[in-house]
């Protein structure tokens, strides 16, 4: 099997490059030392050489809080306008059979729910959320149109080795003692082992359809920080109580962009939010391993 990998140079990106090389003709898409070297934000048309049996389309601008106006429109131009010349190129040399886009959670715009399944209403109204939204509508349109076997799958935080964005930092927290549950820790929230990811992604596209992947256990602050601080060697994290925190929330909603934690932000650390990955489980076998018991971060 012919697979194209894009943003291989990624953190999920290139975990699945590496499970797959084994069993899979792989050729990667990437800003550099990739086969094909390009920005796809950069809207220049590729020329590919091969003809892919598989795309997996793991590029694009990971979630932030976007600061000033052209963090917004970068969330457009990389994950819309590059998902979109991405396609026109894939359109003009090397229609796929199958193609997989890694989309994620955020494209339902809930900070909080229990088991939120694939049917939910999107209603993200943040950038990066909305952008996710409109890259899923021009995917199965052009896949629809080239009766290409298409498959979303939508994820909730990836675990892996040396994590960026939000678990990344609690870990960079723990290990230099600044970070702190928030009225114990103990909102639930969906992850998922990148490992898990890569192994059950052929079987994923072999099948089509939009799906939810988590660890199917969903731990909570406090779990997480409690295996993260027995693997740092730390005695444990400490806990801002609920009156305290709200008070700093206050403080913040008062002081705008001068303070780094508000209103909005604590009723997310405090919510639980969870996904139903049982359609996953029905139509192709996904048997997720728990985090709490799989994080190695050493």
């Amino acid at each position: 099997m012919k697979v194209l990998i894009t943003g291989s140079n990624g953190f999920l990106g290139n975990i699945i490059n590496q499970k797959l090389k084994s069993s899979c003709d792989i050729y990667t898409l990437g800003r550099q030392n990739s086969d094909y070297c390009i920005d796809l934000s950069s809207r220049k048309s590729i020329n590919f050489t091969q003809k892919f049996d598989l795309v997996i389309h793991a590029a694009g601008k990971a979630h932030m809080i976007p600061k000033t106006s052209i963090d917004n429109d970068s969330f457009f131009n990389i994950n819309v306008e590059g998902t979109r010349y991405l396609l026109k190129s894939l359109q003009s040399s090397s229609i796929p059979k199958q193609f997989v886009f890694i989309s994620s959670v955020s494209v339902y715009g809930s900070n909080r729910g229990i088991l939120i399944n694939e049917n939910a209403d999107l209603k993200a109204v943040d950038p990066y959320g909305k952008s996710k939204i409109q890259a899923e509508a021009i995917v199965q349109k052009w896949c629809n149109e080239n009766n290409v076997l298409c498959t979303i799958l939508r994820l909730p935080l990836i675990v892996g080795p040396n994590p960026p964005g939000n678990l990344g930092a609690m870990i960079r927290g723990i290990k230099k003692g600044y970070y702190f549950n928030i009225a114990g820790g103990n909102a639930q929230k969906s992850v998922v082992l990148a490992e898990d990811i890569a192994n059950f992604i052929i079987d994923a596209s072999m099948v089509g359809g939009i799906y939810n992947l988590t660890d199917g256990y969903h731990p909570t602050f406090n779990e997480l920080s409690k295996v993260i601080s027995f693997q740092l060697g730390k005695i444990g994290v400490y806990n801002l109580p609920k009156s305290l925190a709200k008070m700093f929330a206050f403080t913040g909603d008062i002081f705008g962009k001068l303070f780094p934690f508000n209103t909005n932000m604590y009723n997310k650390i405090t919510s639980t939010l969870t996904f139903d990955d049982s359609a996953a489980k029905r139509a192709f076998g996904w048997n997720p391993k728990p985090v709490i018991e799989n994080l190695d971060i050493l």
